[in-house]
């Protein structure tokens, strides 16, 4: 039965977080908060947190400055994963991907239709390895933020989920 394992010890995982909305600030930011809440509370570390406006570049030259740094491990993004021309998240995330975790977005929009219905069709949420780290582009609806934190990334960032989890794997992303 999947679960925690109380004998493997907890290790934090260092978090960015990235806000894309041509609308918000970091101050009314309630996504890009609440992802910061969840990840602090499950005991990982916020080691920068942004706002970018949706343009793929400014998306791409964001990650590409923290996968460069050693001290993230997993980019959390928010907004900018719908159908309209100004959503360009995905884009950008697979512009620096080396591997999408294609099961990422289908366990998302599964457990999404729960809430929101066939609305769910409309996220183009996706997880990819980028230079070692994880990289997982969600929606920018708080809702949304809550479902792929509670319902998988919670469980797959925290080393004693077992039977398996993304983070016991963190070392071994950049193999050959």
């Amino acid at each position: 039965m999947p679960g925690i394992d109380e004998t493997i010890p907890f290790r934090p995982v260092r978090i960015a977080v990235l806000t894309v909305s041509d609308s918000r600030s970091l101050d009314d930011d309630v996504s890009g908060a609440t992802l910061v809440e969840r990840a602090e509370t499950a005991g990982h570390l916020i080691v920068d947190r942004k706002l970018v406006k949706d343009d793929r570049g400014d998306i791409r030259s964001t990650l590409e400055g923290w996968l460069a740094r050693p001290d993230v491990e997993v980019i959390l993004t928010t907004g900018g994963t719908g159908v309209t021309g100004r959503d360009v998240t995905p884009e950008a995330v697979l512009d620096v991907a080396d591997k999408e975790i294609t099961g990422f977005g289908e366990m998302f929009r599964w457990l999404s239709m729960q809430h929101i219905g066939t609305a769910t069709i409309q996220s183009r949420a996706l997880g990819a390895t980028a230079r070692g780290k994880y990289v997982f582009a969600l929606p920018g609806s708080p809702g949304g933020c809550r479902d792929a934190w509670d319902e998988i990334l919670v469980h797959q960032l925290d080393i004693r989920h077992q039977p398996c989890n993304f983070a016991e794997l963190l070392p071994r992303l950049d193999e050959t």
